[in-house]
């Protein structure tokens, strides 16, 4: 197991020896540090813009369902597919061909579900891009043409309106004994493929009080954001109301120039804190640590039992002049049993930093499993003064 250290982040790493000799390294935990290493300079600042929201300043979700024409026969079979068959006949319907009585059999055709983003503040006129996904059993949506399509709010209200030629990163190819696909042909986009048609009634600018949302609630930043723009306009003017929100109330300078007083906010720099917290991806082997994490005093030993089966089958055959026999598979088994004899107990002194863990950890050449159980158990007997999140 091997450390490295780049850029204030601690990079553990294994190599597993496979079947055919070759060397392939496996992530096996980082650990990242928010700081440099102790004893460097002051904590990292940042902006108030990277780290909080303005009440209104955000987008909303667009859905809605359309058909994608012009497929190569890559589309959706409609007898799979009844609800591309279904709007198939109603658009044709509309359009004033009657399709109801026949038997429609294209392939050119893919029911699609369109997504999208309508930003803050976006006017009527304005375009935007749109996400396009089939719906059914189409294979490939390169070169299709997205129809008329009315994108809805949440509150079932048309926002824009989408339609355009469909472009697809992804696509298949395949013969007789095989298939190559790269990316998703069942997903594509339109670039500014819609058009704004109603816009969201919020007046920022005639706002009396602003609430900043953190997007990573807690107590100590929330204070810190305060602090920081009252210490700007030298006022009272922002009061942490909980761990996600510090309530502005502009002073009678700054009424009615909102706009003007955000964007000066959102340029302050403020010190974010973080709770200590040790976050494990069991399914990766992925563990990620905060500058904060101690260790009271605990010793720690590990061992692992493995035990190894080999199976090596011999063939017995008769004598050459041999009249009778056959030839016949003996079986031979290998056990092999280690029981970690070597490993040894570590004790870890009260308060240690995060690189000094590092070090005692990887002093017991433990694997990635191995080094999450450690943590857990740490954990449980009450030494690690951290809160552990399992993804």
């Amino acid at each position: 197991m091997t450390i490295v250290l780049r850029r204030g982040i601690w990079t553990f790493a294994t190599a597993v020896r496979g079947r055919s000799g070759r060397t392939s390294w496996l992530l096996a935990a980082m650990l990242a540090v928010a700081l440099a290493v102790p004893g460097g300079g002051a904590n990292a600042t940042s902006r108030i813009k990277d780290i909080a929201d303005f009440q209104g300043i955000r987008e909303n979700m667009l859905v809605g369902y359309g058909l994608v024409v012009g497929l190569n026969g890559t589309g959706d079979t409609l007898r799979n597919s009844p609800f591309t068959r279904q709007s198939l006949v109603a658009m044709l319907e509309r359009l004033g061909v009657n399709t109801r009585s026949s038997n429609l059999a294209t392939r050119n055709v893919a029911a699609v579900m369109v997504t999208s983003n309508l930003p803050a503040f976006a006017k009527q006129g304005n375009r935007i891009d749109v996400t396009i996904s089939a719906l059914g059993d189409a294979q490939n949506l390169r070169g299709g043409i997205l129809l008329v399509t009315p994108l809805m709010g949440a509150d079932g209200e048309v926002y824009a309106v989408s339609q355009g030629p469909v472009a697809v990163a992804g696509f298949t190819a395949q013969g007789q004994a095989g298939s190559v696909t790269k990316g998703i042909p069942t997903t594509g986009r339109i670039a500014n493929g819609a058009i704004v048609e109603r816009e969201l009634g919020f007046d920022l600018a005639t706002m009396e009080t602003v609430q900043i949302s953190l997007r990573n609630p807690d107590l100590t930043t929330a204070r810190r954001v305060a602090g920081v723009i009252n210490d700007r306009f030298n006022a009272p003017v922002a009061r942490a109301t909980d761990p996600a929100t510090v309530l502005l109330v502009p002073g009678p300078d700054q009424q009615g120039d909102i706009v003007n007083l955000l964007t000066e906010i959102e340029q302050l720099q403020v010190e974010p804190d973080q709770t200590a917290r040790v976050v494990i991806d069991e399914l990766s082997g992925v563990i990620v640590m905060g500058r904060d994490v101690r260790v009271d005093d605990v010793a720690i030993a590990q061992g692992n039992l493995t035990v190894r089966v080999t199976e090596r089958p011999q063939v017995s055959q008769p004598n050459a002049f041999a009249t009778q026999g056959q030839t016949v598979t003996v079986p031979r088994t290998d056990i092999e049993i280690d029981e970690g004899e070597d490993n040894r107990m570590m004790m870890l002194k009260s308060g240690v930093s995060l690189q000094d863990l590092v070090d005692g950890l990887n002093a017991l050449g433990v694997g990635p499993r191995d080094l999450i159980s450690i943590l857990q158990t740490i954990k449980a007997a009450g030494a690690l003064q951290a809160e552990i999140v399992l993804q």
